[in-house]
């Protein structure tokens, strides 16, 4: 299944939530649910919205989860596959998965505005984990691991806008972040609270798979 390329803003609208998936435009009034918080398509705005129940509820958790961190469902099956192996309560440990993906922590560290930007600045190389280059977004980070914008990368204009842009944004807990460095330090394993920006119950998740 190929990466959906299509309009973002369409797909906020879909699950009828932000999810922050543009950036500042997200924060601003010119975002889509602030102006059409219907679903899209030409029944969008005049259609009922149907009861969803069982499947179909699970199926919007999975999809506003994939959507959210901006990953395929081959690898979002993958870590689901991952996280029943481990010690733990499963819905919460694939999430912390999905946290600490490169190019999340990149977000969340605000050296982007989004996870297609940050997905983006890790493509092209501009990141450092633990001294040596990485260009996998899905590269997963532990503990103790350092992350930071390469020598040659700290006067790209992209990354110092988007510092810019995000410095009303605090970091979480589990990251300590040198802004002005342009790099940062995981410190311990993100816990659940501080784990999203939306409602989500992952358990609905869970179910979905367990089937």
């Amino acid at each position: 299944m190929a990466r959906y390329s299509g309009p973002v803003c369409r797909l906020c609208r879909r699950e009828g939530m932000k999810l922050f998936l543009k950036g500042e435009r997200c924060h601003s009034e010119k975002c889509a649910i602030e102006k059409r918080n219907f679903a899209p398509g030409q029944h969008g705005k005049d259609g009922k919205k149907a009861k969803v129940l069982g499947y179909g509820l699970q199926l919007r958790e999975k999809q506003k989860a994939r959507r959210y961190y901006r990953v395929l469902e081959g690898q979002f099956r993958n870590l689901f596959e991952k996280a029943v192996t481990q010690k733990g309560i499963t819905g919460e440990l694939m999430l912390g998965m999905l946290e600490r993906r490169l190019d999340n922590v990149l977000y969340r560290m605000g050296l982007a505005t989004s996870r297609a930007q940050a997905r983006q600045v890790v493509r092209h190389g501009h990141t450092i984990v633990n001294g040596r280059k990485v260009n996998i977004p899905s590269f997963t980070v532990k503990p103790g691991d350092s992350i930071e914008i390469r020598e040659s990368s700290r006067d790209n204009v992209s990354i110092l806008s988007a510092r810019d842009a995000t410095a009303h944004t605090p970091s979480p807990a589990w990251l300590e972040v040198d802004r002005e460095a342009l790099r940062g330090r995981v410190l311990q394993m993100p816990k659940r609270e501080e784990l999203v920006q939306i409602q989500l119950n992952e358990q609905l998740i869970v179910e979905l798979y367990s089937k």
